[in-house]
């Protein structure tokens, strides 16, 4: 797992109806862009260490970015 500075961070519920929870990468502690990543979460706005698990996935910025550029465009 790859991140750099403002990238989001995906944590996949564990549980039927249990909601993905996001973080947006602050600071990437590893080597070559891998883990641990300084992390600020979306839901509650706290700023933590993470070693990301195998239920994580990085969303890049550029993917961010064409996403709400596909949505704007279907409005």
């Amino acid at each position: 797992m790859r991140a750099t500075v403002g990238d989001m961070l995906v944590v996949r519920g564990h549980r039927q109806g249990e909601p993905d929870r996001r973080a947006e990468v602050l600071e990437v502690h590893g080597t070559d862009g891998g883990p641990p990543f300084l992390v600020r979460w979306d839901d509650d706005g706290h700023v933590g260490l993470v070693y990301p698990g195998p239920d994580a996935a990085i969303e890049k910025v550029e993917q961010m970015s064409a996403r709400r550029s596909r949505v704007a465009a279907e409005r």
